[in-house]
């Protein structure tokens, strides 16, 4: 097991080099630099054209001057130094900006992802064991449409048929007179009335995904043979269930844990600019957008790297839960 652990550990730190390489090169991609885009904005607002000189000042002082070379080494030591570097966008540090955002995206999230599971569990479940029944059909034919469905495009149909039906603004997690007020349990009232809506359109292709997963892997383990020698033995049904078919039916759910750890951090970058949701998303969209390296390069290798620890954990995990994958991929 511990050559197991130091063998994956070392996996994760060459992964983590190449990632960093290539969200590099992804953010040098588009044509110009944040300086184009910075001398751009300010020649729009200021009306006057900056010299030559002015743009070459810009460019020493943002250091895009440098090889490109020399720039990924200078980023990748201060990621290292856990310096995040400082936004060129907002003229922020790009860690102090997490820390603003995080918080609420962290609160979507988790109630996103408990709503996920405790929605498709018993019913993907439910539909295995009920296979072909009315509410298989009905769950069968919600879910196909849940996974068909974008996200964003939902949030659009709930919003409207809100505002139109019960006069209620699904947009933002406040209302306009707590927005910019400072936090109370008033506050507290007014985001939780707002929550659901997110929750809801972020959670529902994810929960349609997990209830087609679990009936087909409970469905798979209920034709097996152990199952049917177990019940010719008399053995009780939900014993028999919730023992055997079910643990083993629940590895591809704690596979899934490597993607949720970055879903956590960064949410759902289109849905939440559609709700106008103050989380990680639409910074993340904008640091892009703007070619902000600091800014967008940094928040990219922190979703690599919870998606690598997150992928960690879930190997560890069915390592642990199932005595198979332990046999053949710990020696």
């Amino acid at each position: 097991m511990t050559r197991y652990i130091v063998r994956r550990f070392l996996y994760m730190i060459v992964l983590l080099v190449m990632i960093s390489v290539a969200a590099f090169a992804i953010m040098q991609l588009p044509p110009g630099d944040f300086v184009e885009a910075l001398v751009t904005r300010m020649e729009l607002f200021t009306g006057v054209q900056m010299t030559e000189e002015a743009v070459q000042a810009l460019r020493r002082q943002y250091g895009v001057d440098r090889p490109m070379v020399a720039q990924y080494l200078r980023w990748a030591g201060n990621l290292l130094q856990g310096d995040l570097g400082r936004s060129h966008l907002y003229e922020k540090p790009v860690a102090e900006i997490i820390a603003a955002r995080l918080p609420l995206t962290l609160l979507v999230a988790v109630f996103t992802i408990a709503f996920t599971y405790v929605v498709a569990i018993p019913i993907g479940i439910y539909s295995a064991t009920h296979q072909y029944s009315i509410v298989d059909y009905t769950v069968t034919a919600v879910g196909f449409v849940g996974l068909a469905t974008p996200n964003f495009l939902l949030a659009i149909i709930l919003m409207f048929l809100l505002f139109k039906y019960f006069d209620f603004t699904a947009v933002g997690l406040f209302s306009t007179d707590f927005a910019d007020q400072p936090w109370s349990w008033a506050k507290f009232a007014d985001m939780l009335k707002h929550l659901p809506i997110p929750v809801v359109v972020v959670g529902t292709a994810g929960t349609a995904g997990l209830i087609r997963v679990l009936r087909a892997t409970v469905l798979d383990e209920l034709g097996k043979q152990y199952v049917i020698t177990a019940r010719a033995k008399g053995v009780a049904e939900n014993r028999l269930l919730f023992k055997y078919p079910v643990r083993i039916a629940i590895n591809p759910l704690v596979s899934t844990i490597g993607w949720t750890l970055p879903w956590i951090f960064s949410g759902s970058a289109i849905t939440s600019i559609v709700l106008n949701l103050p989380t990680m998303g639409p910074i993340l969209f904008e640091g892009l957008l703007g070619q902000d390296m600091q800014l967008g390069g940094s928040i990219i290798m922190v979703l690599a790297a919870l998606t690598i620890i997150g992928t960690f954990i879930s190997d560890l995990l069915l390592v642990w839960i199932d005595p198979r994958i332990r046999l053949v991929d710990t020696r």
